[in-house]
């Protein structure tokens, strides 16, 4: 398996885990009302399951990764703004920043497949 898989195989599984947690847990409720936006909550965890499967989808189709990669970093940059926002320090930006730059990364270099 080559690394651009292991990084797609990754993605997929944080992204697949995330948004279950987005609409499933009572945690993700109260972070959600934390970050000042609970009525994009399952929005939240319906784009980010949606964009998973793109990512499974392109393993065929790179080009539906690519963009579903590239949705998913829009979506993790607007969580560090959002962070930023509410008053989160930089530690704790850190995970939305690192998927934001493996899922650009992915979305390049799946767009390039």
């Amino acid at each position: 398996m080559s690394a651009l898989h292991w990084l797609q195989s990754f993605c997929f599984l944080s992204f697949c885990v995330y948004g279950v947690r987005c609409v499933r847990s009572a945690q993700m409720t109260a972070e959600f009302v934390r970050y000042g936006i609970p009525q994009f909550r399952l929005l939240t965890g319906a784009l980010q399951l949606l964009a998973a499967v793109g990512l499974l989808v392109g393993y065929a189709y790179p080009q539906v990764g690519a963009v579903a990669a590239a949705g998913l970093s829009l979506q993790m940059a607007c969580g560090c703004i959002v962070r930023r926002r509410i008053g989160d320090d930089w530690l704790q930006c850190t995970p939305a920043a690192l998927y934001l730059v493996l899922c650009a990364l992915l979305a390049l270099q799946l767009a390039c497949a």
